[in-house]
């Protein structure tokens, strides 16, 4: 019997699997259902990994109806020895069902937690992998939960009888807090948490009296609510140290456990059976260590990174950047133009990437790029203030370092103009350039800019505009348009008719090779070497002391590529600057670039995110996309 003051039994990981009939599989439906399985439903001591093809005809879509709740998850059907199979992409099958994945060595084999009992604490599904995502196979496992899967056109419905919830008692540990939930058979939940709350969504419903009587918890320690952090994880802290621990509220089909979470904690929920119960953990360290083989070039690690007693949990993804399976490509919130901003999930969804990285920075207000992008040689938004980069092509060759951008404008009279930025949003006196990459029109930025229009190498109109943001200007689709921001050149030198030419390099011009960069900034490390130097990247004093949630990208002395995210340490704030370069060097980096951070901060797998709850994430502008060709 598990006390609510007691810690949870952790024993060896067992091994169960699926397809065939044997005693173990009768006890097995025997301890999930408690005899209300399907009869049907068989396991054997040996499941096969699925054959390469294992389906003629494939069944996809992208919504989940799960007891009459609607969820962006991508599914999949596929017919294995004459029977069909359903999928739901392993990261979705874990946040929709509840579904703890474990560490695997095996792409085709994922070990998972659920109902586990002192004997019997894990079993493998068998996975596929079709492009973009990995999906598990979740078709028996719903039948033991005693629920029915139907496809209707692009929606998979999942149907499964609600749990009756019992009593939900709470207790001290030495780590924080801890929840449980009785209930009276196996079922579902989702999790959501932000700053300073989480909710627990149990499909089932309580029996629970007077929903709105709260139990009386013991506070916590004095302080623990304050929080200065400018971490952008959610809502606001409660103020009061009174605040009670949870509370109950019945929806009909679902019940949701809402939780006040001090500073830094985080909800760690799982199930155990014998008897059933949901068990939600507060603690600062939630955090389950694995090492997750995703497919054969990448892999999925949760660690606790140690930097001299401060702990810091890690997401994050080490990529095979030489297989030819694995391409990474910049990915924007809309690839007709610059302007736009949109959640990490969906710009990895619509681009079809297995992964992603949030990527550099740009106003939020605006939604403009403000650095770096460059798409198969295609200049998005050129660097700004030579900040850091990281540049690399398709045949597994990386740079990561501080990059600029030179272009002269070259005039039929002779004249040499510098030309200070192309497709960017930041803004500064002189010219600046705009190519239909940047979208089909160009609208001011400033007062009284001078509009220039260049086509077939030579300016075919000039024109004034006054005020900024009321007029757009059209972008020649075989030429680009030049801005004159402060009367920093004479409009005269760019009179109609007059003859130009670009000449364009990067610095350093190694750089130049390379198809595809993003830059962001500060540089973290370099040849092994922290070389953190916010002030030469003209980051402010603000920026530079920050802690705050952090994300990265890096190389490894053997060519694999690093995503990284990085949240609040443990009881504490999120990293500085310095902390993230050491969190790198310690992951195995040689040479690392900080990427956008505080609420950008997002790292995606599978179509969702997998470093912090979706809720809390802020829309971004751009990202870093990991695509997959099986």
């Amino acid at each position: 019997m598990l006390s609510e003051d007691e810690p949870v039994a952790r024993v060896q990981w067992n091994s169960l699997t699926l397809f065939g009939i044997s005693l173990v599989s009768t006890l097995l439906i025997y301890w999930l259902i408690s005899g209300e399985s399907d009869n049907n439903l068989n396991y054997t001591l040996s499941p096969k990994p699925l054959p390469a093809q294992a389906s003629d005809e494939l069944l996809q879509g992208e919504e989940i109806l799960l007891n009459g709740k609607r969820f962006l998850i991508p599914w999949s059907q596929w017919t294995q020895e004459n029977n069909q199979r359903i999928g739901i992409s392993d990261t979705g099958a874990m946040n929709l069902l509840g579904l703890e994945l474990l560490s695997t060595n095996q792409p085709d084999l994922q070990s998972i937690r659920w109902f586990a009992t002192e004997s019997r604490q894990s079993f493998p599904v068998l996975a596929r992998f079709i492009a973009p995502y990995r999906y598990l196979d979740v078709t028996d496992l719903i039948k033991l939960a005693g629920g029915n899967l139907e496809i209707r056109g692009n929606t998979l419905e999942i149907t499964l009888p609600l749990a009756r919830i019992g009593n939900v008692r709470e207790g001290n540990q030495t780590w924080g807090k801890r929840i449980v939930v009785d209930i009276d058979r196996p079922t579902v939940w989702q999790v959501s948490q932000a700053k300073g709350k989480g909710v627990v969504m149990i499909s089932g419903n309580t029996n629970v009296p007077n929903l709105n009587q709260r139990p009386t918890i013991p506070p916590l320690s004095p302080g623990t609510w304050s929080d200065p952090d400018e971490d952008d994880l959610g809502g606001n802290v409660p103020t009061s140290i009174n605040s009670q621990l949870f509370s109950l509220e019945n929806t009909g089909k679902i019940t949701k456990v809402h939780v006040n979470l001090p500073t830094a904690h985080s909800l760690n929920v799982f199930s155990i059976a014998e008897p059933y119960r949901i068990v939600i953990d507060v603690r600062p360290d939630a955090m389950t260590p694995k090492e997750i083989a995703w497919t054969k070039d990448i892999t999925w690690r949760q660690q606790l990174v140690n930097l001299r007693g401060e702990v810091f949990p890690v997401n994050w993804l080490e990529i095979n950047g030489r297989s030819s399976n694995i391409a990474l490509r910049p990915i924007t919130a809309d690839s007709n133009r610059q302007e736009g901003t949109t959640p990490l999930v969906t710009m990895a969804r619509d681009s079809k990437a297995s992964a992603a990285i949030n990527g550099g920075f740009f106003n939020r207000n605006n939604k403009l790029p403000l650095g770096a992008i460059r798409s198969q040689t295609r200049w998005l938004s050129s660097p700004i203030l030579g900040r850091g980069a990281i540049a690399w092509n398709d045949q597994g060759q990386i740079k990561i370092g501080r990059l600029s951008l030179r272009e002269t404008l070259v005039t039929s009279k002779g004249q040499r103009l510098p030309i200070l930025f192309l497709n960017s949003g930041y803004l500064q006196a002189g010219i600046a350039r705009y190519t239909p990459e940047w979208g089909p029109k160009y609208t001011p930025m400033s007062d009284n800019e001078t509009i220039i229009l260049v086509q077939n190498n030579g300016v075919i109109d000039q024109r004034n505009a006054r005020k900024a943001g009321q007029t757009s200007f059209p972008i020649p689709s075989n030429g680009y348009l030049l801005t004159i921001r402060k009367n920093a050149v004479s409009a005269a030198a760019l009179a109609i008719g007059t003859g130009v030419k670009i000449e364009s390099t990067t610095v350093p011009a190694d750089f130049n090779p390379y198809p595809n960069m993003v830059g962001a900034g500060p540089l973290l490390v370099s040849n092994n070497r922290i070389v953190v130097n916010g002030a030469l990247e003209k980051f402010s004093k603000g920026f530079q002391q920050q802690k705050a949630s952090r994300s990265a990208i890096g190389v490894t002395n053997q060519g694999n590529i690093m995503l990284v995210a990085v949240h609040n340490r443990v009881g504490g704030r999120g990293a500085s600057l310095g902390e993230m370069a050491q969190i790198m060097q310690q992951l195995g980096a040689i040479d690392a670039l900080n990427l956008d951070g505080g609420s950008s901060t997002s790292l995606s797998l599978g179509g969702q995110l997998i470093d912090r709850s979706p809720v809390t994430a802020a829309q971004v502008h751009n990202g870093i996309g990991v695509f997959v060709n099986p």
